[in-house]
């Protein structure tokens, strides 16, 4: 994700300035006017100031939020007015940035403005789905009590994040490691025993040669090394950041083993989860499926969701259009097609979402079970080649005495 600044007219032809991430600036135009804003100027907001990442340190947290949302529908539900229960959690927030975003919610909310129209002045904050189910909340008169159910979905949302994350971060520590070492013995180990072999003027097996060249080629050039590596990285970020390159790698990370299986489950838990709790909060299915369309971190099944939403504006059952997608597995659109018919669907739709969370935690495990042994195969056969290359010239060394 990239963030774009941007200046925008709204419905009322006020001005409006603001940050917005998007993949790209199609996507942050689209949102904008998603949200009732016509851009007129839309720039990428610099990443760096200096050599620490200005977004970064500005960056409102998934935590802020939940902890924000439920305060407020906690306030609202013991009979504070809304401006008052803003007014206190504006002195209560620790970050600037949130800090005057809540400000100037405030002040629009005594200006007359609805909460979902001064919270839809923030995209980058406030999702599309996040505003939707506030202004679903206002036109019901139930705002605490829906504030409260998407506080709880936030919130399942971040445990189930961090659980899936947490369990990555072994292997990822271990393979990091691996390099590290690697670097180290090549660039300040083996060339000291190089020389020492050069001293004894001992032949050297094929392993040892292959190795002292590796060691040569990375003392002379790791400059080159690190520098490639890190293009490589910008390069396939760009490249994959939109249009073709960001569809073939949405396609890549399914067809993986085991990664791409975990990644449908997360996918197909966030789409139940979010899209039930939508529609049981009163908002249009059309509405719902584009605003969870828009929130998919994955061009395929965006587009599969589109389709659908075509699909029902025409007319159609959402379990039949979703039949005809490829992504999708049969048991989403088989169960969608009972929550139709019972009427029923946002109940189906929260099932759902705990049956393909069960799968992805069975996925987590799975994947950091694979991993296990092949970063101990991996440590093995570098330990062997290592010890290999270093103790044969050794061995050669003392059989000529």
């Amino acid at each position: 994700m990239r963030t774009f600044i941007y200046t925008a007219k709204d419905a009322k032809n006020i001005t409006r300035t603001g940050a917005i991430e998007s993949p790209d600036e199609k996507s942050a135009a689209q949102t904008l006017r998603q949200h009732g804003l016509v851009p007129i100027d839309l720039k990428l907001k610099p990443e760096t100031m200096g050599f620490l990442p200005v977004g970064r340190l500005q960056r409102i947290g998934h935590g802020e939020l939940v902890n924000f949302t439920r305060q407020l529908s906690t306030m609202i539900n013991a009979g504070l007015t809304l401006p008052e229960a803003l007014s206190l959690l504006e002195k209560q927030i620790g970050n600037r940035k949130f800090k005057k975003i809540i400000g100037d919610v405030l002040r629009e909310i005594e200006g007359g403005n609805a909460l979902s129209k001064a919270l839809s002045s923030y995209p980058a904050v406030f999702s599309n789905i996040y505003v939707n189910l506030v202004r679903a909340g206002e036109q019901a008169g139930v705002l605490d009590n829906v504030l409260g159910r998407l506080a709880d979905n936030l919130e399942k949302e971040r445990e189930f994040r961090s659980k899936t994350r947490g369990a990555l971060i072994y292997p990822a520590i271990i393979v990091c490691a691996m390099i590290g070492v690697v670097f180290i013995m090549l660039i300040f180990v083996i060339p000291r025993l190089t020389d020492l072999y050069k001293e004894f003027g001992t032949s050297l097996p094929l392993p040892t040669k292959i190795l002292i060249a590796l060691s040569s080629f990375m003392v002379a050039f790791w400059w080159l090394v690190v520098g490639l590596l890190v293009a490589s990285v910008i390069f396939w970020q760009r490249l994959t950041r939109q249009g073709i390159g960001k569809r073939f790698r949405d396609e890549l990370m399914l067809k993986l083993p085991v990664w791409g299986k975990l990644k449908q489950n997360i996918i197909l838990t966030e789409f139940a989860r979010t899209l039930g709790l939508l529609i049981g909060a009163g908002i249009p299915i059309i509405e719902a499926l584009k605003s969870v369309s828009g929130a998919l971190d994955n061009t395929l099944y965006a587009d599969s969701l589109s389709e659908a939403a075509a699909g029902v504006e025409k007319g159609f059952p959402l379990g039949m259009s979703l039949s005809h997608s490829k992504v999708f597995p049969p048991i989403v659109f088989q169960m969608i097609k009972t929550g139709e018919e019972t009427g029923k669907l946002d109940d189906v739709l929260t099932r759902v979402s705990r049956y393909f969370e069960m799968e992805a935690d069975q996925g987590v495990k799975n994947l950091t079970t694979a991993m296990e042994p092949i970063i101990l195969i991996m440590l093995a056969l570098g330990v062997a080649f290592l010890i290999i290359s270093i103790i044969l010239p050794i061995y050669n060394l003392t059989s000529q005495f």
